[in-house]
């Protein structure tokens, strides 16, 4: 049964997995909650902020390659599909897609309901004769897809550098989940950050202004108003690191202090300088990324990259259901 929680005046409802993951990573060493956690509605205002800083390249950089690489795409993709974007957020690169396409429907999935319809009403005023069919959603796992799209040739849509949040393994289950959802015949647009040089990195993910710690922090917030947590936000600190070993940068939140807190009266206890684990963004060169698609059921079609390199887009499809993994 979920629990009932007050906030801001109205009964409101403890997402179960929330809770689950939030008690299991902090009572784990080491601490690590699940980046999926970020984005609540606050947390998914503080990510599109994000997007604008300059230290943040992979949002402007991934949106011009989308708009060079329209008329190869069309060549790979043609034009009609149903595209479903998968965490779609507030769904700022879409538009250059769906001008590219011109898509039967669009369906965007995202975990956060409030976010994902003020979103879609946007759009739909963007593009008045498209059908739009938001579905709230974990895409982690296979979605039943909305029945109006069901007959029609999907483009899976994948924006950003999510992707890279996950360990190889769960990112090869995301892919196998999308195959899944998208079903025999359909293609998959995805992007993926690239490695390149600690001093461009760690700005994108520790800006001067602040915007990414209070976006970490916020995870910290969440947990004390949706499950009743007592942590002191201001005793952690933002930290962004580069593992090359991994080829991975890393959050941290880090106690600056000894702390002690609870969660629906549950007692935890951090000694300072410990910190929670709460990203990681894995960096793909082209080889790693291709045998990554192929693990995930999705053989490799194309690739475009801007001209420095920093990121990449991949088209990829779906492998048929004898030959995949």
């Amino acid at each position: 049964m979920l629990k009932p929680e007050i906030e801001d005046g109205q009964m409101s409802l403890a997402d179960p997995a929330f809770r689950a993951d939030v008690l299991a990573g902090l009572e784990r060493r080491p601490r690590a909650i699940p980046a999926r956690w970020f984005y609540d509605r606050k947390g998914s205002e503080l990510f599109e902020a994000i997007t604008d800083l300059p230290e943040y390249y992979p949002t402007r950089t991934e949106t011009m390659i989308l708009k060079t690489m329209c008329p190869e795409l069309v060549a790979h993709v043609g034009r009609g599909r149903a595209v479903v974007e998968f965490g779609s957020g507030s769904s700022t690169k879409t538009p250059v897609l769906l001008r590219c396409v011109e898509p039967s429907a669009y369906v965007p999935i995202d975990i956060s309901g409030d976010f994902l319809r003020e979103s879609s009403r946007n759009l739909q005023q963007a593009f008045p004769d498209l059908p739009i069919h938001p579905l709230e959603g974990d895409f982690m796992h296979p979605l039943a897809l909305p029945a109006m799209v069901a007959d029609m040739p999907k483009l899976g849509f994948f924006p950003g550098s999510t992707i890279g949040n996950m360990t190889p393994a769960m990112a090869t289950d995301l892919l196998r989940a999308m195959r899944g959802s998208l079903g025999e015949g359909a293609m998959l647009l995805i992007g993926m950050d690239r490695a390149k040089p600690a001093d461009i990195l760690v700005p994108a993910y520790d800006d001067a202004q602040g915007v990414t710690a209070a976006f970490n922090r916020n995870l910290l917030d969440r947990i004390n108003r949706e499950l009743d947590g007592t942590i002191p936000v201001e005793a952690f600190r933002h930290r962004a690191v580069w593992n090359d070993d991994r080829s991975r940068i890393e959050m941290h939140l880090s106690a600056e202090r000894d702390v002690d807190f609870t969660i629906e009266g549950r007692p935890f206890a951090m000694a300072a300088g410990e910190t929670i684990h709460t990203e990681n963004s894995h960096k793909y060169g082209l080889r790693e990324a291709k045998i990554l698609l192929r693990a995930g059921g999705w053989t490799p079609v194309a690739h475009w990259s801007d001209p420095d390199d920093l990121f990449s887009v991949y088209l990829a499809e779906a492998q048929s259901a004898r030959l995949a993994p």
